[in-house]
């Protein structure tokens, strides 16, 4: 019997991950903007020892939208109203590195780190949606792989920044007049292509070091990224043998940048679908599809394709063949899309509705999910999972009540927390001072 801990995060999507979640009796109609919502879910995600609360988000919107894309909260916002109310739960927010700076970046992600005591973290992104670039004043929306070179040099510029001050460089001593040992203070001096940053930053380092570095790219330029600057990763986990080539390229490509594969967590998205019987699981899933029709689930499918009008095509003919429409979007999801069409030759209307809710590969009673559960740990497809259902309600009060009390009867799951901090829950070493390590080094 495993004593590995599974660690869990939930993805604190309003309503939940289904298009028209917000349409169930199940939720709050405004979920996504429901402050005592949210916070409901994020204790009692703490008090079941989940790892982390993770808030994803995006910079781009119009009409046909997610309905509660269109109004929800900004993640380092909310995080930092969760931060004094919350004592052990992470905090991961997203911000995108095509539309930021990164020293403010740097200083508000200290800030929340700082004020929960080592609890943030960072989910990286480069803004997918091409409409993004008209709600800033920087030009053209940049290119997929271009993003992502842009994304390198602002995630060195903002770990550089943390790297400010020494962990013991404050000394608040009011007898000497000494509040800081400036020897211990460094300036960064960063030239790149895209950014020139000087630094210092006016942030000390928190009780973990840095925030934990989450990243959610799919394709071989967001591998890549993953592999060589993130702690954790985020997946879509469509089938465990999907996820285990996942899992394997993201640890090999770690370990070929001379990192310790153990060192970056992946964790698949968990959208389970479960009751007490299969006809009750079937039902329920039943449920879920009757919340969005064809004309919506065409608008969703849009989204991955920077919100291509697909009402042009036949919807009982093949999949179209849409060339490059999507390359600069979510590239690595179109791929997939495109690849499961043409395999399984599916219509464009059976890839529509497919799209808007997936068969979950956590189908199944509560025994049978929790068994899934343990076989892709066990099987190398995840170390954990992040918890995302279709729609929040009685899928969570299940899996809270049902699954993870199998798992920890099984032994692979521990409610209580390990240490204080997120590097603690998910079993990462403290983030060391860059400056520190080059005089041990020395």
């Amino acid at each position: 019997m495993s004593q590995k801990k599974i660690d869990f995060g939930i993805m604190l999507n309003g309503p939940g991950s289904h298009m028209h979640a917000w349409k169930s009796n199940e939720v709050p109609s405004d979920a996504s903007t429901n402050f005592d919502y949210q916070l409901d879910i994020a204790k009692r995600a703490e008090q079941a020892g989940f790892s982390f609360v993770f808030v994803a988000d995006g910079l781009y919107i119009h009409e046909k939208s997610i309905p509660h894309f269109l109004d929800r909260h900004e993640p380092l916002t909310l995080l930092a109203a969760l931060a004094p109310i919350t004592k052990k739960i992470g905090l991961v927010g997203t911000i995108s590195t095509s539309y930021s700076e990164p020293f403010t970046v740097a200083r508000q992600l200290a800030t929340i780190d700082n004020i929960s005591h080592g609890r943030a973290g960072w989910n990286v992104v480069t803004s997918p949606l091409e409409g993004s670039a008209d709600n800033y004043s920087k030009g053209d929306h940049p290119e997929h792989d271009t993003r992502y070179d842009i994304a390198e040099e602002h995630i060195q510029v903002v770990q550089g920044l943390w790297d400010s001050y020494e962990d013991d460089a404050f000394k608040f001593d009011a007898e000497k007049g000494e509040y800081l040992d400036k020897n211990k203070m460094h300036t960064l001096n960063y030239k790149g292509q895209y950014f020139q940053v000087k630094g210092p930053l006016n942030a000390s380092r928190s009780e973990q070091g840095q925030p934990v570095i989450f990243q959610a790219g799919a394709s071989p330029k967001g591998q890549d990224y993953a592999a060589k600057y993130a702690d954790a990763v985020f997946t879509l986990g469509e089938s465990k043998e999907s996820a285990q080539r996942n899992y394997e390229s993201i640890k090999a490509q770690a370990k070929a940048y001379n990192r310790n594969p153990d060192e970056i967590r992946v964790y698949p998205i968990l959208a389970p679908v479960i009751a007490n019987t299969k006809n009750e699981v079937e039902a329920r899933f039943e449920n879920i599809k009757t919340l969005a029709n064809i004309d919506e689930a065409l608008d969703y499918l849009g989204r991955y394709y920077d919100h291509h009008d697909f009402s042009q095509y036949d919807l009982d003919a093949p999949f179209p063949d849409l060339g490059e429409i999507g390359q600069n979007s979510f590239r690595a999801t179109a791929d997939a899309i495109a690849i499961r069409a043409k395999r399984n030759q599916l219509t464009l209307r059976e890839v529509a509705l497919e799209e808007t809710v997936r068969r979950s590969p956590f189908m199944g009673t509560y025994e049978e999910v929790a068994d899934l559960i343990i076989e892709w740990v066990e099987d190398g497809a995840a170390d954990g999972f992040i918890f995302g259902p279709h729609i929040y309600g009685a899928v969570y009060d299940e899996f809270l009540e049902n699954v993870l009390p199998i798992l920890e009867e099984k032994g692979y799951y521990d409610k209580s927390f390990h240490g204080e901090t997120l590097r603690d829950h998910l079993g990462l070493p403290f983030k060391e001072n860059r400056y520190t390590q080059s005089q041990v080094t020395n």
